[in-house]
């Protein structure tokens, strides 16, 4: 049975860029089943769920329901369900936890204020081992449960603070996960690179292998602080800091076609600039092409075949010093 993990596999498909974009994450314990949109679709009152959707609209909150690998017994009576709450912003990362009766409680927060990564004391400081999540609704996707479950329960039987967690994007990349604090997020896993993905986590370092990208960005800024990252072999989390992302205007060129009077036309693809910064004062302009080539392939399983919509890093620019050269892209990102 062909599925949507294995088209991307074969196609090579890249990883950078590809993270799902939030700087900080609501986590609430639900039991039981998910559906395909699980914060109204589960044992979760729905209204909340849905007030939950309204209230985090624009404010770069992400919401998500996770419970613990292994069976998932429809424990309505379960008297307490444990919350987090995950900025992922460089520099400023924090996760702060508590227990609630009632999930309800989650409707009082601050979201304008959270999702600026201002938590005001809220809840208890989370001090244990780095949080990893591993996506397994196999309602949203059956690859996330084919994969993702299993990698899940290894990782719990092996000690790892590891949760199922029902939607971070990227079914195609199963089994995929993201590591807290920090948010980021990896696919195509391993018990094997999520055992180093976490000790790195512990020391504040990220590894770059089977990386998509930090969340707290836009998916252009991802690409490019990876890219940024295999240039340099940087792996401290914080080191880097993306301060802007500017969109790149198609230059237009004369059409031969059909258009009155040959008027110009926009051309080339989506393309921006960003600025990406390091804590020792270097700085690099990243030049990032999102482009469609490559063997198409399904978004989802079941989803129809399209191109692949992949963040494409050109080239990178040293603004520390004046007439800096441009240098290529590193070799493992996708040149085009």
């Amino acid at each position: 049975m062909s599925t949507c993990a294995t088209a991307s596999r074969e196609s090579a498909e890249t990883l950078a860029g590809t993270a799902a974009t939030a700087r900080t994450w609501l986590l609430i314990e639900q039991t039981g089943p998910w559906g395909a949109k699980a914060l109204t679709d589960s044992h979760l009152d729905p209204d909340i769920g849905r007030a939950l959707e309204t209230a985090t609209e624009g404010t770069d909150v992400r919401v998500a329901l996770i419970r613990r690998p292994g069976r998932h017994a429809d424990c309505y009576g379960a008297p307490r369900r444990r919350l987090f709450l995950a900025h992922t912003a460089p520099g400023r990362s924090w996760i702060r936890t508590t227990t609630v009766t009632d999930p309800r409680a989650a409707l009082d927060l601050d979201f304008a204020a959270l999702g600026a990564g201002d938590h005001r004391g809220l809840w208890e400081r989370y001090t244990g081992e780095p949080l990893v999540l591993v996506c397994t609704n196999g309602k949203r996707d059956r690859c996330c449960a084919l994969l993702g479950r299993p990698l899940a329960a290894e990782l719990s039987r092996s000690g790892t603070e590891a949760w199922e967690v029902t939607h971070i994007g990227g079914h195609r990349f199963s089994p995929t996960l993201f590591v807290l604090p920090f948010g980021y997020a990896y696919g195509r896993a391993s018990a094997h690179l999520v055992k180093d993905a976490v000790e790195a986590a512990r020391d504040g370092r990220i590894t770059i292998d089977h990386c998509r990208g930090r969340s707290a960005w836009d998916r252009p800024a991802q690409a490019a602080d990876l890219a940024v990252r295999e240039l340099l072999r940087e792996e401290r989390a914080d080191a880097l800091d993306v301060v802007g992302t500017d969109t790149v205007l198609p230059e237009p060129r004369q059409s031969h076609g059909p258009t009155p009077g040959g008027s110009p036309i926009a051309a080339g693809p989506p393309t921006w600039t960003v600025s990406v910064a390091h804590s020792d004062g270097r700085a690099w302009r990243v030049t990032v092409e999102q482009r469609s080539d490559g063997a198409p392939a399904p978004a989802s399983c079941g989803a129809p075949l399209g191109p692949p919509a992949r963040m494409t890093v050109t080239a990178i620019t040293s603004v520390s010093e004046a007439g800096a050269p441009a240098f290529p892209a590193p070799a493992s990102l996708p040149l085009g």
